[in-house]
């Protein structure tokens, strides 16, 4: 595979990549994407899945109003073969401190705002949504009835095949070992399987999108972090949405087929890509959910992975273009990014084509870093 050629080349095979390639490829540009294991192999596909409208800042409340009016109707709009398990089950932030539940109730406030229809809840509240919680300690909860749960891998999936099927090449098993500058500009990639004339790139690549970024001398500020989930054998389906507990960063959610995700946000993990998994995690995310689920005590727990974080100083992502012509940058989600495939994917098509984004999203550029203009998402775990 040698002297090829595309319009525009995306590095990352999750599912930002994917969506973006499928949005390049529906405007007639000429796609290739790079991935050098399959799709959704990297932290795509190792997410917890969750789908939201809960965030606390304007640009992020925006772009998850069009995400959740895509999920809904996304199988059949990529045609796609296989169930994406969209399940709006609702999303509860629980508050444990009067600071915590001040910061819940802004963070609603601008939602409504923006017209979505979040409200707070009292403990009595809490256990009529999750009758199975045991609300001791709560002093109230931020709550969303429509959001909700999707299958990581089968929306990556349905991105990549809808975006063959518009006439993007998609390159599973094909390592990017570096690019090809002129000038300044952006004109080539180098694969483990040969090298590509292109105009421009876009690097979706998470936390590898640092190495990607040095090799045209451009430091990208995201720290990786090994996040670990582990998941249940399958029980019968209760009254129970994702449940996301500011005290000690603990969350889980049953998914649809019955079986239930478990994570801990361990400010102590490693600040790695590491895929390996701890027994420490095991013992401390159990202890953690069971106190506040007692319920599953005696469930079995069948498997359990990691997916690394690309964490930004400001915990929002970085997206757009770059000081150096041709290069652009979708990276740096924080945690949070699978679910604004639909929106940014479609941004990130118009920025590339030189259209003007249909929600402004200035206020991720890269720059801001340098220029001391962070703004932070209070809405993470």
């Amino acid at each position: 595979m040698t002297g090829r050629t595309a319009d525009v080349a995306i590095i990352g095979g999750g599912v930002h990549g994917c969506s973006i390639a499928w949005h390049l490829a529906s405007e007639g540009v000429k796609t290739v994407l790079f991935e050098r294991d399959y799709l959704s192999s990297g932290a795509s596909g190792r997410s917890a899945a969750g789908i939201r409208r809960q965030f606390g800042t304007t640009v992020n409340c925006r772009l998850s109003i069009y995400n959740m009016e895509k999920f809904p109707v996304l199988q059949d709009e990529l045609g796609y073969g296989a169930d994406l398990e969209y399940d709006p089950s609702g999303y509860l932030w629980i508050a444990y401190s009067e600071t915590q539940l001040r910061q819940l109730k802004k963070n609603v406030q601008l939602q409504n705002s923006l017209g979505i229809d979040s409200r707070i809840l009292t403990p009595e509240e809490i256990r009529e949504v999750a009758p199975h919680l045991d609300t001791e300690g709560m002093l109230g909860a931020s709550w969303n009835e429509k959001d909700g749960h999707i299958n990581p891998h089968t929306l990556t999936f349905a991105y990549g095949d809808a975006a063959r099927r518009k006439g993007a090449e998609i390159l599973t098993e094909t390592e990017v070992t570096g690019l090809k500058m002129v000038n300044g500009k952006i004109r080539g990639v180098k694969t483990s399987r040969g090298e590509w004339e292109v105009g421009a790139v876009v690097c979706a690549a998470g936390p590898w999108s640092v190495d990607v970024a040095r090799w045209v001398g451009l430091d990208v500020p995201i720290t990786p972090e090994r996040h670990q989930l582990l998941v249940t054998e399958p029980v019968e389906r209760m009254k129970h949405p994702m449940t996301l507990c500011l005290d000690d960063g603990s969350y889980w959610k049953q998914c649809p087929n019955g079986t239930f995700l478990l994570g801990w946000g361990n400010p102590e993990e490693k600040k790695d890509t590491s895929y390996e998994s701890s027994w420490q995690f095991l013992e401390e995310v159990s202890k953690r959910v069971l106190a506040k689920m007692p319920i599953l005590q005696g469930v079995r727990v069948v498997r359990q992975w990691t997916g690394p974080y690309d964490i930004t100083p400001d915990q929002q992502a970085i997206v757009g273009g770059t000081p150096v012509e041709g290069f652009y940058i979708d990276c740096g989600w924080s945690g949070h990014g699978l679910q604004f495939a639909p929106s940014v994917g479609r941004i990130m098509s118009e920025i590339v084509t030189g259209k003007h984004p249909f929600i402004d999203v200035s206020m991720f550029r890269y720059s801001r870093f340098e220029e001391g203009d962070l703004f932070f998402e209070p809405a993470c775990i």
